[in-house]
């Protein structure tokens, strides 16, 4: 079930970059969406279907991440990162071999 939810998170976070993007710049020349769109609907009308697609989106992606974080909470034991035990290196390197006989020229 988490390989499916997160696999929706990851296309919900595509689609929330995607529709982000979309939108109409107010305040510089970021926006690729300018005021010469042409075609099925005008320029308020994609702005206000970008506006809240971008809602519904935004919502859905932090759903998700809800959902992720408390599965993820609730599947393995409780326990501190104090509590590992602490690994050390070995205190002296391994003796190197031997060397073997030196190549005939």
């Amino acid at each position: 079930m988490q390989a499916v939810l997160l696999l929706i998170h990851l296309f919900l976070a595509i689609a929330l970059v995607i529709t982000v993007l979309l939108q109409r710049s107010e305040g510089g020349a970021l926006g690729i969406g300018g005021s010469s769109m042409g075609g099925l609907m005008t320029t308020r009308g994609t702005a206000n279907l970008l506006t809240r697609a971008t809602g519904i989106i935004a919502t859905c992606f932090i759903l998700t991440s809800l959902t992720l974080a408390i599965l993820a909470g609730n599947t393995r034991e409780r326990r501190s990162i104090v509590d590992q035990p602490v690994q050390t290196a070995p205190a002296e390197p391994a003796q190197p071999a031997a060397p073997s006989a030196p190549l005939a020229k």
